[in-house]
């Protein structure tokens, strides 16, 4: 696609999430924001210059040439196959979709119609976690052991549709196979209900991906404090990222002995290496993912989340609240 005319765009969802894809489309160099749908109108005002059309097919006719789905979740299956039939190139906030007869059909659909299909996992673009990433597939921690994330924080009152799994620990199982570049192959997860909802707002999983990494995640809306860590343990060392303070990490394994003092070496493990906290180029991730995305529609997908990843995303999610439930361990490799 020529980059010298300017992508028209098209919003479709104005709530809490949509408002923060407006502004920064409005800012990307190289779209114009030219339609915005929402059934309920604009409540937060992200387009009061544009009038708030009623649907999907709405947008289309407005001409745009791709589309962002903020939408709740329940709803992304027939948003998304109405872009697809239109031939409109379209990001989906995550997860894809509720379940996963769901994400594989529109999965299919921009696939076979050879559209951009992506998913809107926007912590991928946490530069802590770009940076992470980058460093680990130079090299730098070796052979990787065990990735671990905790996303820790208070109920937030905008969730109607879905528990923290769908909602955040979605966010982890797509970073971690990202970040290893390698599918999940297991799981193995409780929950629990302690705020008065239908849906789970506690769970702790444990995972193996298929490269035979093993993986942990610590979910919950139940902490008086915020947290989102992720940490990437290898053979050279660790790397940690937050991502709530785009702060990036480095412990790397020492050859300094500390046992020569037992009282310290207790406390302290067998032996020390440098620490090494990066400056990096903070940026905002909404603000890349949307650039990313344009620059897929333009012929450079390399860093988009697609929708065939998202898919696999939704499996996993599935297969944690399916061991929650019953009490399993689950092989997802029978899924494939």
């Amino acid at each position: 696609m020529s980059r010298g005319k300017n992508l028209r765009v098209g919003l479709i969802g104005l709530g809490m999430m949509g408002r923060h894809h407006a502004r920064n489309l409005k800012a990307l160099e190289g779209v114009d924001l030219v339609a915005v749908a929402d059934p309920g109108g604009d409540p937060y005002g992200a387009a009061p210059e544009l009038d708030a059309l009623a649907d999907a097919r709405a947008l289309v006719a407005a001409g745009i040439d791709y589309a962002v789905v903020a939408v709740p979740t329940q709803f992304h299956r027939d948003v998304a196959l109405t872009f697809a039939e239109a031939g409109v190139h379209c990001m989906v906030e995550k997860p894809l979709a509720f379940d996963i007869d769901e994400a594989e059909e529109i999965s299919r659909a921009f696939e076979h119609a050879g559209l951009v299909g992506a998913v809107g996992y926007v912590e991928r673009y946490n530069p802590a976690l770009q940076e992470m990433r980058t460093r680990i597939a130079e090299g730098q921690l070796g052979e990787i052991y065990q990735i671990a994330t905790r996303r820790q924080g208070a109920f937030p009152d905008r969730i109607r549709d879905v528990g923290v799994v769908k909602d955040l620990a979605t966010h982890d199982l797509d970073l971690t196979a990202w970040v290893a570049q390698s599918e999940f192959a297991s799981v193995a997860a409780a929950s629990t209900r302690r705020s008065g909802r239908d849906d789970e707002d506690m769970v702790s999983v444990a995972g193996t991906l298929a490269d035979g990494t093993i993986t942990s995640h610590l979910v919950n809306w139940l902490s008086p404090f915020k947290e989102r860590v992720t940490v990437v343990t290898g053979e050279k060392g660790a790397l940690i990222g937050d991502t709530i303070n785009a702060d990036l990490s480095y412990f790397t394994n020492g050859q300094h002995q500390t046992n020569v003092w037992e009282s310290m070496a207790s406390f302290r493990g067998v032996s020390e290496g440098d620490v090494i906290r990066y400056s990096l180029k903070r940026k905002e991730p909404l603000a890349a993912e949307h650039e990313a995305f344009r620059d897929a529609v333009r012929g450079d997908g390399a860093n988009i989340v697609t929708m065939r990843e998202g898919l696999h995303t939704v499996r996993a999610v599935e297969a944690v609240l399916e061991s929650a439930r019953q009490n399993l361990f689950i092989d997802l490799t029978d899924s494939r």
